[in-house]
């Protein structure tokens, strides 16, 4: 960031007395300018058996699928971006269901959230930002071409649980390793009863 959206001087990067991080200060009206995480919110969308999944047109990780997911824009709940990104990718309508996964990505400023839902109807295309959108079974879902650590995860987790027929919520963070991996860790659930 270089200049104020309020009055057009000059910004600095440093920390505001009372603060304790760095933020961008306008050197002339002194408004603080705030960046905080970006949420990403998606679904599961399922047709009976079968998992919806779309392959990305656009980058980063052009031709991988993913689930829908998009940021989050002003003035909606969690639920209608859900629905919403379901639609704009797979032009598809969900009934969203319970939150199920959501994922701290540090490295880029992002919070992933992901919502069990069900497909009205199986009717669904590829949006703009979609190549192709598919239905999958567990026994075929392609695990070596999905695009993002946070969704590998979501998918294990509802994979390995809809065997058993009992959904949990999972909490977890993403860290990318040295090597270019991923480094998923799991949050323990909290045994704090209030």
């Amino acid at each position: 960031m270089n200049y104020c959206s309020h009055c057009g001087a000059r910004v600095t990067l440093r920390i505001p007395e009372s603060d304790s991080l760095p933020r961008y200060v306008c050197d002339q009206c002194h408004t603080i300018h705030y960046q905080n995480p970006k949420l990403v919110i998606g679904c599961i969308p399922l047709w009976e058996d079968q998992i919806l999944l779309c392959r990305r047109a656009i980058e980063p990780r052009y031709g991988f699928w993913t689930l829908p997911a998009g940021f989050m824009e002003n003035g909606e709940t969690t639920t209608q971006a859900a629905a919403r990104e379901t639609l704009e990718e797979a032009l598809a309508v969900v009934e969203i269901g319970a939150l199920y996964t959501l994922f701290n990505v540090p490295h880029i400023n992002q919070v992933h959230l992901f919502f069990q839902a069900r497909l009205l109807e199986p009717c669904f295309g590829a949006g703009t930002e979609s190549l192709e959108v598919r239905l999958f079974t567990a026994q075929d879902l392609p695990w070596d071409e999905i695009a993002f650590a946070s969704v590998r995860q979501t998918l294990k987790h509802f994979v390995s649980e809809r065997q058993s027929g009992a959904f949990g919520f999972h909490l977890g963070d993403i860290h990318p390793l040295p090597d270019q991996h991923i480094l998923y860790s799991a949050i323990p659930p909290n045994n704090f009863i209030p």
